[in-house]
């Protein structure tokens, strides 16, 4: 096993797949899920992404570069017009602290469109040990998820790995994949190592075979980091929105709670992951409809007339329902303000990063952002999705 310090935009990997349904020879497919409805702001487009870690032990370099990279990634997809839904997936394989009547492959996260639930799956990865059988994780990922069959959903799988792709002996990997594709399920391939060897070990097979696209990732290159004057008003202001979420209910105290652990999470990374969690809280990829009355009451999920008094937060209990409704457009507006100093604060951040790179010679081209972003560009434009310049 070689160490693969990579740069990995992934997880929150992204996105693809259009829809038919047939059967897995291993074994079958779980039932076709219903479109959801569209939240507010967002269209009834969506993007179902999977993502796949190897956290075997020549892997730090992917996991960490999957923490560093998750919210710069989601911050691509916001760029995506219209707007989709996102849900994201999380598997790890690979570690021998895993099952192995599993094949030692463990789903960490299901889709889920809350993404701060993700990160919570993904921040406390730690390698160990393994044995990689790709084929068994992508099987588990096509077969046991509730993915969107609606037939211009886009779906895709995202699996990184460093040793070879063909190991699997109970189920073979062109087997695994070709059924994926039959069901619109696209698997983009990442291999932390040499293009060549890559090829040589399945790994380019394996996505042709799913039409998705491989990538190889320059084991020496690592994450690329850059600093800015933005970046600790950014994570400032990323608090600041906290204070404009309205949590109610049973799930409202976790959620919250969730929310200023994760912000601590990417803190503890360091200032520019920070700053790129704060700029995708200010999209509309980030939803927390579950837990705040804010996006419950924009996406319709809930009635201020008839939220039981007990599941108000304490300063509205005593509210009349005018006035419920009233604080909670206050909210909002103070979101929508919050959210565009962001806005303001990231356009500039950009440009000076680009900068920076230029004036210090950093090249991104083989990073796995890249070529995440490239894939999942290349993919969603199949689907009508056009995006913005940055």
């Amino acid at each position: 096993m070689r160490n693969a310090s990579l740069v990995v935009a992934m997880v929150v990997l992204v996105a693809a797949v259009w829809a038919w349904s047939v059967q897995d020879k291993a074994a079958p497919a779980t039932p076709a899920a219903k479109a959801a409805p569209a939240a507010q702001g967002v269209s009834d487009k969506h993007i179902d992404l999977v993502i796949c870690l190897d956290t075997s032990n020549s892997m730090d370099g992917l996991v960490e570069s999957a923490k560093q990279k998750l919210w710069a990634v989601v911050n691509e997809l916001a760029t995506a017009r219209p707007r989709p839904n996102l849900r994201v997936g999380l598997y790890q394989y690979g570690n021998d602290g895993l099952n192995a009547e599993t094949g030692w492959v463990q789903q960490l996260c299901p889709l889920t469109d809350d993404l701060d639930s993700v990160y919570a799956k993904l921040f406390p990865l730690r390698t160990n040990g393994g044995t990689e059988f790709v084929a068994r994780v992508v099987r588990s990922a096509v077969n046991d998820l509730d993915w969107n069959m609606a037939r211009d959903t886009l779906r895709v799988i995202y699996v990184a790995g460093n040793e070879p792709a063909t190991q699997d002996a109970k189920f073979g990997l062109q087997d695994i994949c070709k059924a994926a594709a039959s069901k619109g399920i696209i698997v983009n391939t990442i291999f932390c190592g040499g293009v060549e060897e890559g090829r040589r070990t399945g790994w380019q097979d394996a996505a042709t075979w799913a039409d998705g696209q491989y990538a190889s990732i320059d084991q020496n290159s690592g994450t690329v980091v850059v600093a800015t004057q933005y970046d600790k008003k950014l994570a400032e202001l990323g608090a600041k929105l906290n204070t404009t979420y309205v949590a109610y209910g049973k799930a409202g105290a976790v959620g919250a709670a969730q929310q200023t652990a994760m912000d601590a999470s990417a803190g503890r990374l360091n200032a520019p992951a920070a700053a790129e969690r704060a700029v995708a809280k200010s999209t509309v990829l980030y939803r927390n409809a579950s837990w705040d009355l804010v996006d419950a009451a924009k996406d319709g999920k809930v009635d201020l007339d008839k939220v039981p008094e007990k599941d108000l937060p304490e300063n509205m209990q005593k509210m009349t329902v005018g006035e419920r409704k009233q604080y909670v457009a206050e909210q909002a507006k103070n979101r929508e303000a919050v959210q565009a100093e962001i806005k303001d604060l990231s356009a500039k951040r950009d440009v000076e990063v680009k900068q920076k790179m230029a004036e210090q010679g950093l090249d991104e081209s083989k990073s796995m952002d890249s070529a995440v972003r490239a894939s999942i560009r290349a993919q969603a434009q199949k689907k009508d999705f056009k995006f913005e310049q940055k």
